[in-house]
C-alpha cells in the first residue's frame, strides 16, 4: 500500500483556493531525500549530486535542491539559462547535451560550465564553434552491448545513442589533453530506473576500471567520475524501495577496492539523479467527473496525459489513492482516463480501486520527477497548476495553470488572436 504525503483534508482546503487538476509536491520530503543522498556520499570529499532538470525544471524545486547542496545537469539552452538565473554557475551545473546545436555549445562554454561530450566527433564540433577548449572537461561513456547484474540483464547500451566506445573515450582524452585541457571527468547513463541497491557500485566498478585503464594509457589521472542516474524508485507498492546509505556504501567499497590502489582516491564523485531525487515527492491530484459503462468500467478525471504522460507513452504504473477511501476494499475494477482523443490516455488500465463517487479525488502517485516536465499542448489541453506542500503544512502556488493566452502567445504578431480572445 502506498500513503499519499498529503491528507484528503489538506486537498479539501487547497482545491478552495486552486481547483484540480495540480501536481503537488512535498517540501518535506524532498529536503530530506536529498540530504540522505548527501549523507550517503560523505565519505567522498569532492561528492555532488547534479540533479537533471528535465525531470523537474520548476524554479522553486530546483531552489530548495539548491538550498540542499546540489547542483543541476542540463541539456538544453533553456535549462542553462534557468540554472544560470537561479544562481546556478560554473561548477554548479553539468552541460549534458546530445546531438548538441551550436548554439547551445557557445552559451555553455560562456557560462563557463562544465562540458560533458556526448560524441567523438564532438571535440571538432566543439572547436570549430567556441574556438578553445575550457581547463576542465567531461566525456560521455557507453560501454555497447547488453548491462548486467547479479539478477539479470537490465538494459542495452549498444541500442542507446548516448556516450562513446572505450578507444573512443581514451583517444578522446589524449586529444583533449593536447588541446590544453587539464581536468577530465567521465560520465554514463546505462541503465534506467533501477529498483536494485546493486546497480550505482556495478557501474562504479565499471567505471573505476576504465579509469585506471585510462591513467595506464595515456598518463590522465581524471578528477571526477560522474555516475550519473538510473536511480530508480518503487512505483509499485510490492517493490521494495533503494537504499541510498547501501548504494553509497556499495560505490564507497568499489573506490576503496580500485581507485585508492591505483593511487587515484582523490577522485570526486558526482551523480545525476532525477527520478530518485524528487520522483517519490509529487503527486497529480485530480477529479473524477465522468462515468462509463460499456465493456468495461471507465472513470474519467479531469486531468489528462498532458498532465502525466508516462502510462501513456510507456505503459507505465502509478499507483492511485482515491483520498478518503484508503481503508475502502478494493473491489471495483476500473480504467481511469483522461479526456484527450488518444485511447492511450489512461492512468490506469484494470486497476482494483474502491468504488469511485463522482467528485471522488484521486491521488496519482510518484509524478514528482517526468511528470509535469513532459507534459504537452496535443488537442489544445492547457497544462495545469503546480504546488508546493511546505514544510509547516502551508501550501504555495508554485506554477498557474495555462491559459488560451498563453496557448496562443506565439501567434500574437500574426494577426489571428484577437478575434480568439474576445
Amino acid at each position: 500500500m502506498k500513503t499519499p504525503f498529503v491528507t484528503k483534508e489538506k486537498i479539501n482546503e487547497i482545491t478552495k483556493q486552486i481547483p484540480t487538476p495540480f501536481n503537488i509536491y512535498d517540501e518535506k520530503g524532498i529536503r530530506e531525500n536529498a540530504r540522505a543522498v548527501n549523507k550517503a556520499f560523505s565519505w567522498n570529499k569532492g561528492f555532488k549530486e547534479y540533479f537533471a532538470v528535465k525531470a523537474n525544471p520548476n524554479p522553486f524545486i530546483l531552489k530548495i535542491l539548491q538550498e540542499e547542496g546540489c547542483g543541476v545537469d542540463c541539456a538544453s539552452y533553456v535549462e542553462l539559462a534557468l540554472s544560470d538565473e537561479l544562481g546556478f554557475k560554473k561548477d554548479d551545473i553539468m552541460f549534458s547535451s546530445n546531438d548538441t546545436p551550436a548554439e547551445e555549445f557557445k552559451y555553455a562554454d560562456d557560462l563557463g560550465v562544465i562540458v560533458n561530450l556526448d560524441d567523438f566527433t564532438h571535440i571538432d564540433f566543439f572547436e570549430n564553434v567556441v574556438g578553445h577548449f575550457p581547463k576542465k572537461m567531461c566525456c560521455r561513456f557507453n560501454p555497447g552491448g547488453v548491462y548486467e547484474l547479479a539478477n539479470g540483464i537490465m538494459d542495452n547500451p549498444g541500442d542507446s545513442k548516448y556516450g562513446m566506445t572505450k578507444d573512443q573515450i581514451i583517444e578522446a582524452y589524449k586529444i583533449l589533453k593536447e588541446k590544453g585541457v587539464e581536468e577530465f571527468g567521465i560520465h554514463a547513463f546505462l541503465v534506467s530506473n533501477t529498483v536494485t541497491n546493486d546497480y550505482y557500485p556495478t557501474l562504479a566498478r565499471t567505471l573505476f576500471e576504465l579509469v585506471v585503464e585510462i591513467k595506464e594509457q595515456t598518463g590522465i589521472s581524471l578528477s571526477f567520475v560522474n555516475l550519473s542516474g538510473g536511480v530508480g524508485i518503487a512505483y509499485r507498492p510490492d517493490q521494495k524501495p533503494n537504499d541510498i546509505a547501501v548504494i553509497g556504501e556499495g560505490v564507497h567499497k568499489a573506490f576503496d577496492e580500485i581507485l585508492v590502489p591505483a593511487g587515484l582516491g582523490n577522485i570526486a564523485i558526482f551523480t545525476e539523479m532525477g527520478r530518485f531525487m524528487m520522483g517519490p515527492y509529487g503527486g497529480l491530484v485530480t477529479t473524477a467527473i465522468h462515468e462509463k459503462h460499456i465493456y468495461k468500467e471507465y472513470i474519467g478525471v479531469d486531468a489528462c496525459a498532458v498532465d502525466l504522460m508516462r502510462p501513456a507513452v510507456y505503459g507505465s504504473y502509478h499507483h492511485v489513492t482515491v483520498l478518503g477511501k484508503e481503508d475502502a476494499p478494493e473491489d471495483h475494477v476500473y480504467d481511469v482516463t483522461g479526456s484527450l482523443c488518444e485511447n492511450c490516455d489512461k492512468f490506469a488500465v484494470d486497476r482494483q480501486l474502491p468504488k469511485i463517487d463522482m467528485g471522488d479525488v484521486l491521488f496519482i502517485h510518484d509524478t514528482g520527477a517526468h511528470g509535469y516536465s513532459m507534459g504537452y499542448n496535443y488537442n489544445g489541453k492547457l497544462k495545469s497548476a503546480e504546488v508546493l506542500l511546505k514544510e509547516d503544512g502551508s501550501f504555495k502556488l508554485i506554477r498557474r495553470p495555462e491559459t488560451i493566452k498563453d496557448y496562443l502567445a506565439t501567434f500574437d504578431n500574426l494577426g489571428v488572436v484577437d478575434g480568439i480572445l474576445k
